[in-house]
């Protein structure tokens, strides 16, 4: 039988070569195919092309990432227990005979260098429920680190450690990166050291509602760099192995990562981490505003024009804002020169400024366009 296929298959074959030779002689002569001409035409888009060896990059950031052991003492153990008693009923009804021994807590993320003295930034949720602190270089030396200071609303943290001529980062311009560029999320994922994974700049200003609290501060930049637990507090860096982002939250139905992650960009982080190292916490302006992004359902709903920005739907009289002059159904279209289209592109820019500084912010009010200079204070229980 197999040989019978066989000779059927040679013959099949060898039928085909008879056949195009046939052709071939019929038509001695094959015809020309004319030269195709293509259009191009250079574009230059501010920048050298980008490469895809990311190796330099690499290179450049993994000594300036760490890993972070978070451990809760035993002690730290029993006073939250002491603290949290009255949750357990039977506790509360029958004391301490039906207490348990507490099981301190632990936990691992990443951290960067942002010092050659030994401060690393890294995110609130890495440390926040510890009071012991390992730190893992790059070069495997091993340090305890104290706390310096940490701020929920913005999940930033500092920490310390006693060495010295460490490679910081060199920072990038959050501002200057777009949409579509390359970025590399580097970090302990799973407690894999010094893991480099690549992905684009998938979108900025994004406000995923992942931090609690009226006071929060999300204007994330999502990538699509693989980033997973462990990576939090790590380093999004640019293709030049500038930083421009500490990674702090992934979107995922599952606990790992699904596509997207997010960080926080480097021009909030500096701001929030100088008033950490210098007063162990952040001094944050207050506009004293509520807003909302403009959409054409928003401007039907308070009876106003649609312009693309910011409405003002409230205002605390005692805050920068009011005390400035603007008022309810106001539309910030800029802030300091920079163009507001959401909600959280404009908490950015408030983070970021100082008590004291001034705002200037353009504003719709009705067909009138003003600008309007607002000086910062605090909150009076910031």
């Amino acid at each position: 039988m197999n040989k019978l296929w066989s000779t059927l298959l040679a013959g099949a074959a060898g039928g085909l070569v008879t056949l195009g030779a046939a052709k071939m002689l019929q038509n001695p002569e094959l015809p020309q195919i004319p030269e195709q001409q293509t259009y191009s035409k250079q574009v230059n888009y501010g920048g050298a092309p980008v490469s895809f060896d990311f190796t330099k990059a690499a290179e450049r950031a993994m000594p300036s990432v760490v890993h972070i052991k978070a451990s809760e003492s035993k002690e730290a153990a029993i006073q939250r227990q002491r603290e949290n008693r009255y949750s357990n009923p039977f506790q509360y009804f029958f004391g301490d005979s039906y207490s348990y021994e507490p099981q301190p807590r632990s936990g691992t993320g990443s951290g960067v260098i942002y010092t050659s003295d030994g401060y690393i930034l890294t995110n609130n949720h890495v440390v926040e429920f510890a009071d012991e602190y390992e730190v893992t270089l790059y070069d495997n030396r091993e340090f305890r680190a104290r706390l310096v200071g940490r701020d929920p609303n913005t999940d930033m943290a500092v920490i310390k450690i006693d060495a010295k001529d460490l490679p910081p980062f060199e920072l990038g311009n959050s501002d200057d990166v777009r949409v579509g560029e390359w970025a590399l999320a580097v970090g302990n994922p799973f407690d894999l050291t010094s893991t480099v994974t690549a992905g684009i700049i998938s979108a900025k200003g994004r406000d995923i509602d992942i931090i609690k609290g009226g006071r929060a501060i999300e204007s994330f930049i999502q990538t699509d760099a693989a980033v997973n637990p462990g990576n939090s507090g790590g380093a999004l860096v640019d293709v030049n192995g500038k930083l421009i982002g500490i990674n702090s939250a992934i979107a995922t139905p599952t606990g790992v990562f699904a596509g997207y992650s997010f960080a926080i960009p480097i021009n909030l982080v500096k701001r929030i981490a100088d008033d950490l190292v210098n007063y162990g916490e952040y001094r944050r302006a207050y506009l004293g505003v509520n807003v909302a992004t403009m959409d054409t359902h928003v401007a039907k709903e308070v009876g106003i024009p649609y312009t693309k920005g910011v409405l003002v739907a409230s205002l605390d009289p005692e805050g920068s804002a009011a005390l400035a002059g603007l008022q309810e159904n106001d539309v910030v279209t800029k802030a300091n020169g920079k163009n507001v289209t959401t909600t959280s592109e404009l908490m950015e820019l408030i983070g970021r400024s100082k008590v004291g500084e001034t705002l200037t912010l353009n504003v719709v009010r009705g067909s009138d366009t003003r600008e309007i200079p607002v000086r910062l204070k605090t909150r009076s229980n910031n």
